[in-house]
């Protein structure tokens, strides 16, 4: 495959960028209200306000006020807190009373009586090495403000339309709201790289150069070939040396180096997610035994492949 035929690589990235919804909630809460939400190893929390508002705390971040259209994420799984007000007492989630419409989609009624805000809620968990990568590198917390932006439009329209399948509970509406939130995730990601200067740099900034981006979107997509700093190079029509030099410059490590690393993070999602036996896995990933796989995945990634367990499936959060 060459360079001129391989699509966009920042493109392809967020093309990556597909979830499995773990769980989902309406909450319809009056003031005073507060509560804690645990944290959730390996997927991240969204939260969008329909109606009235509450404030987002997250350790090591600024307290944001969320309004109604806001979404925020959770990129990393933090537990956090969310609140009528400041200072208001936090129960843990797992302890108020859910309404479960299913195993994966919950309606809690918290409060006090007060003024009244409706949201909803949920974690998803990206399947993807790359979609997963992207999520390592967002911040503690995306807060994205639709009202006067160029999506103002169908952000409402797609919040109306969770609003309208979340207080019917009609047949299907579940899929719906996930399918809903899922679009909403990747919008606030989308900003997020867009518009941060801090998306502009390292692994994200590469995949935006027009040659480096190219390399790494051929690794991604076939971290089985044997690739060379040679054979990468050609693909692009560089020579050895000038790709060798502006990848590292680019990346932050040479392009060997990269490969290897890369092919050791697919074969960990791989073992947690699939459970592939481990000599499947090495000739999957390009490697001509078992042993030489397992060195160079204990040399990454700090343990043997064997001791790498299979995930189990996630259950309700609470």
């Amino acid at each position: 495959m060459k360079a001129d035929v391989v699509p966009d690589p920042f493109a392809e990235a967020l093309h990556f960028l597909r979830m499995t919804g773990t769980f989902y909630c309406r909450g319809e809460l009056t003031a005073p209200w507060g509560m804690t939400l645990p944290a959730v190893p390996d997927c991240l929390w969204f939260h969008v306000v329909i109606s009235g508002r509450c404030v987002l705390e997250v350790e090591g971040a600024e307290p944001r006020t969320l309004l109604p259209g806001d979404l925020a994420l959770v990129p990393h799984g933090e537990g956090h807190r969310l609140l009528a007000e400041p200072g208001a007492p936090a129960p843990a989630v797992e302890g108020l009373p859910h309404d479960y419409v299913s195993d994966r989609y919950a309606v809690l009624r918290h409060g006090g009586g007060g003024a009244e805000t409706i949201k909803v809620c949920g974690a998803v968990r990206f399947d993807n090495p790359t979609a997963r990568h992207l999520v390592d590198l967002l911040p503690k917390i995306i807060h994205v403000e639709p009202a006067g932006s160029p999506q103002a439009e169908w952000t409402q329209s797609t919040l109306r339309l969770i609003a309208a399948e979340a207080g019917a509970l009609r047949p299907g509406g579940e899929a719906v709201i996930t399918r809903l939130s899922d679009i909403l995730v990747i919008h606030g990601i989308r900003s997020w790289l867009e518009h941060d200067p801090s998306a502009r740099s390292g692994w994200l900034g590469a995949l935006r150069d027009k040659q480096i981006g190219r390399a790494l979107a051929l690794v991604h997509r076939q971290p089985e070939r044997e690739w060379t700093v040679g054979s990468l190079a050609a693909e692009l029509a560089m020579s050895r040396s000038a790709f060798a030099a502006r990848f590292t410059e680019l990346v932050g490590e040479p392009a060997m180096q990269y490969v290897t690393r890369w092919r050791m993070l697919v074969a960990l999602d791989v073992l947690r997610t699939e459970g592939a036996p481990v000599a499947a896995l090495a000739g999957r990933l390009g490697y001509q035994s078992e042993a030489a796989f397992s060195r160079a995945f204990k040399r990454v990634v700090g343990v043997s492949p064997g001791s790498v367990k299979r995930l189990s499936p996630v259950p309700a959060m609470w």
